[in-house]
């Protein structure tokens, strides 16, 4: 496994020294996303990581959720194309579902998998679908469910080797690594096993990794981000960002920290606890402003 030195500390000079490619033009330009989730009882979750795609600059949209609310969230987010989902019974993404996508997949320029899934056999039938039909310069964002069953699926995975970002939460960290008992680990060692695992880059906590041993650490930030939601707005940040053209370890950096820092703007203006993970998607872009992007 790749040794690291401490992280670098994320700070705005650093971003600003690291800066994002610059927009095109139009929506085709600035990249075409394409989020992956949102069951029947969870659409929210895609919402939230399809607009944060957006507020950091990603062109043109679609989001793909179940066929039961795909009309419902055609509607409350106008901005998208969707795409429905065939769904089980029990509204969760059915096994096959992803079939409707080939085309999507093999024009989008970043793909976001898992913001809203919750059910196995259709998330872990999504993910291996996603890696077997993507572009061949696509690159794949793995969050929430998608990175609960992706530890069964590590030989489908390895196409991706390289555009891969995953965000996991420490459970989530614990099941990539075979942790049987759950139990927590370090946040740093974690995440720097994750990537040379499965050849992606890892935001874990407060700690970014690549599988070339080079680490980060967000220099803001406050307990008020563990809230519902704030993950979803993160994983939609990177999606937006890479779409953009920004490689996979400078887009999940720069989201990493943005995330953060717009919690900070929120913990003044409303407290350090109790703002919404949807209130941190209109300060992005101004954030993003600050570090000069």
């Amino acid at each position: 496994m790749p040794v690291s030195a401490d992280p670098t500390p994320i700070t705005p000079n650093l971003l600003r020294s690291w800066a994002l490619p610059e927009p095109g033009g139009s929506k085709y330009g600035r990249g075409q996303v394409l989020v992956v989730g949102g069951a029947a009882k969870t659409p929210g979750a895609a919402m939230l990581s399809a607009t944060a795609a957006l507020r950091v600059g990603g062109g043109r949209l679609t989001l793909a959720v179940a066929r039961s609310v795909s009309a419902h969230v055609a509607v409350a987010l106008p901005e998208s194309g969707v795409q429905p989902l065939d769904e089980d019974d029990g509204g969760h993404v059915a096994v096959g579902a992803v079939g409707v996508l080939v085309d999507d997949l093999g024009t989008a320029d970043a793909v976001l998998v898992g913001p809203g899934l919750d059910e196995p056999d259709g998330s872990r039938d999504l993910v291996r679908g996603v890696a077997g039909s993507v572009g061949a310069e696509t690159v794949v964002v793995l969050d929430a469910f998608a990175l609960g069953v992706a530890a069964d699926l590590h030989d489908a995975l390895a196409p991706l080797r390289g555009r891969l970002v995953m965000t996991p939460n420490s459970g989530e960290a614990a099941r990539l690594l075979g942790r049987q008992d759950g139990s927590e680990g370090d946040d740093l060692a974690d995440a720097l096993e994750i990537a040379d695992r499965y050849g992606a880059v890892v935001s874990l906590g407060g700690v970014v990794a690549a599988p070339d041993g080079r680490t980060w650490s967000k220099g803001t930030g406050a307990g008020g981000l563990g809230t519902s939601g704030s993950g979803d707005v993160l994983s939609g940040a990177i999606t937006g960002l890479l779409a953009r053209g920004a490689d996979v370890a400078q887009a999940t950096a720069w989201a990493t920290q943005v995330h953060a820092a717009a919690g900070d703007r929120l913990a003044v203006q409303v407290g350090p606890m109790g703002y919404l993970a949807s209130e941190l998607l209109a300060e992005i872009p101004r954030v993003l402003v600050e570090f000069g992007a």
